[in-house]
């Protein structure tokens, strides 16, 4: 065996222990709970006793309901306006509380459109630039150029989130009263009110965000 030969068979040697060493300091995946995959409206191993998406879930299709039922909802002749006017969350919990409200928005737009009407007042900043740059002649409507006006609210949609709580050695126990209000914006008399109600009670307290 001549020298260049033993030479080419030391080298794939080494590249062979090289490629086994870096094979066996490879990561490996750490074991444990795998990701489960659930609906909204069930409840996982993961729970507490605060505010959850299946309670989430139920609240907000129980008001979608209950709105759509009453007369000035039902009877109206033209297409009630509606603004969203933010949750009071006064509850234990720091949740995004804005969220029912816009699973409410949503349940109404996609199962019941041309019932009621919501207004984006959220993104008056974007639509009054819009609205400056159309009265400028910046840009152009496609629709009539005289009508540049923001609509006005019928109805202000708001809720309240209020809760009841207690712990003891032998647990924690939360009690939460979802309230929501549809307010005539011009006499500001409450049209519409529906609540629920839901309580839990838990060995250990859960943190949630």
């Amino acid at each position: 065996m001549t020298m260049k030969t033993i030479y080419r068979l030391s080298l794939i040697l080494s590249a062979a222990a090289l490629a086994a060493g870096c094979a066996s300091r490879g990561v490996k995946n750490p074991s444990g709970v795998p990701v489960t995959r659930l609906n909204p409206d069930e409840q996982g191993f993961v729970a507490g006793t605060g505010i959850e998406s299946q309670d989430l879930v139920a609240v907000t299709d129980k008001m979608a309901r209950s709105i759509l039922a009453i007369p000035q909802i039902a009877n109206a002749a033209t297409p009630p306006v509606i603004v969203l006017d933010p949750v009071d969350n006064q509850t234990r919990f720091p949740i995004n509380k804005d969220i029912f409200l816009t699973r409410i928005r949503s349940e109404l737009n996609s199962k019941c459109r041309g019932k009621v009407v919501f207004l984006a007042r959220d993104r008056m900043a974007t639509l009054e630039k819009e609205r400056n740059l159309k009265r400028e002649g910046a840009v152009t409507a496609s629709s009539d150029p005289q009508k540049q006006e923001f609509k006005g609210a019928d109805y202000f949609l708001t809720g309240t989130l209020q809760g009841l709580s207690t712990r003891t050695s032998r647990g924690t126990s939360d009690y939460i009263l979802y309230a929501f209000q549809l307010i005539d914006a011009r006499t500001s008399a409450i049209v519409w009110e529906d609540n629920a109600e839901i309580k839990k009670q838990g060995l250990e307290d859960a943190a949630y965000r």
